[in-house]
């Protein structure tokens, strides 16, 4: 769906483009947002690497398990209807971990196998469990103590101070994400009554 929204948005702008004669613009806009494009990803690539790696680091040293263990008695009380070893809490914690750390894309693939773990156990393949929408949830609202990736750019950008903004995203993120999860506890309870 999020395809056909962005195709309907390039042919509109487009055809806009060409009947107000700026034909010109527009090709110099697809060149320099190409060229933008990979200047961004050889800014950001090193960044992501690196904390990709310091995050597989983790994971094999046991510290993520360790953190898992930490959080475990919390996301039981959030997931209610997993048992308390299943698979996917250990993925969960490992997504709540790099997501706090601002590494959204080294949370990634710990948010898929979770979802992979939690789909497993899904009985209506095609509708989301309670733990998965709360997943969403807890995902999409993510606490980020050190937004790394903004940071970063911002830093790339000629920032004077790139990290004057931990405290508003601590209190943003945070923010967010508790009234997400008390949304979704009270959907929840309005559900089973």
């Amino acid at each position: 769906m999020v395809t056909y929204i962005w195709v309907f948005f390039v042919i509109v702008g487009s055809f806009f483009t060409i009947f107000t004669g700026n034909v010109e613009a527009l090709n110099n806009e697809i060149l320099k947002g190409g060229a933008d494009g990979l200047k961004l990803l050889s800014e950001m690539l090193p960044l992501l690497v690196l904390w990709t790696g310091i995050m597989q680091v983790a994971e094999d040293s046991k510290i993520l398990e360790l953190f898992s263990n930490l959080v475990r008695p919390f996301l039981c009380k959030l997931f209610p209807s997993l048992p308390k070893n299943h698979p996917a809490l250990g993925y969960i914690a490992s997504n709540i971990c790099a997501n706090a750390l601002g590494l959204g894309s080294a949370a990634t693939p710990f948010g898929l196998k979770a979802m992979e773990c939690l789909q497993e156990d899904n009985p209506c393949k095609d509708t989301a469990t309670e733990a998965m929408i709360t997943f969403l949830v807890l995902n999409t609202g993510g606490v980020t103590i050190v937004p790394t990736t903004v940071i970063a750019l911002r830093l790339m950008h000629g920032s004077a101070n790139p990290s004057e903004i931990i405290i508003t995203s601590i209190l943003a993120t945070l923010c967010s994400n508790v009234s997400g999860l008390i949304y979704d506890y009270f959907k929840r309870r309005k559900k089973h009554g």
